[in-house]
């Protein structure tokens, strides 16, 4: 009796019974960027020839590390200016005031991103030679007022 409720499955047992839900590569590796869009990429581009199956998720990892330190980054610029949201303004204080970022993205151009302030000490007031020559100095008495 119990062999008719079973059901017959195909050659090698592919067809018929429950099958398992799908899971995707990143939610193997433990990532949020894209495994397999990555790897699709890679052989698509083709950078070389074979692609490994552990590429994909390095790179994928690699990136993600990367977007996850900027976006941190930038979300303390948008706090230090008092801002809930990050504009490029925020992204482009975040990287170049980084040293490793900055180094990574030297050639980089962040649209709407503005420049550093920066004011080159040259073109700034000289401090010790005003401030000097105004305490070697007496001052003037004030004249009295008249009455």
């Amino acid at each position: 009796m119990e062999s008719a409720k079973t059901t017959t499955k195909g050659a090698g047992g592919r067809r018929g019974g429950d099958r398992k839900k799908a899971v995707s590569k990143s939610t193997k590796a433990g990532l949020q960027f894209p495994v397999g869009r990555i790897g699709r990429f890679l052989k698509k581009g083709r950078y070389a020839q074979r692609t490994g199956v552990g590429a994909p998720v390095y790179l994928a990892a690699v990136l993600e590390y990367l977007a996850a330190e900027v976006l941190e980054l930038a979300g303390n610029a948008a706090r230090d200016n008092k801002k809930t949201r990050i504009n490029p303004r925020h992204v482009l204080l975040a990287v170049r005031n980084d040293e490793e970022l900055g180094k990574l993205l030297q050639g980089v151009t962040i649209a709407s991103g503005g420049v550093l302030p920066n004011i080159n000490p040259v073109l700034l007031p000289k401090k010790n030679a005003s401030t000097e020559a105004g305490e070697k100095t007496p001052k003037a008495a004030k004249s009295p007022k008249k009455a």
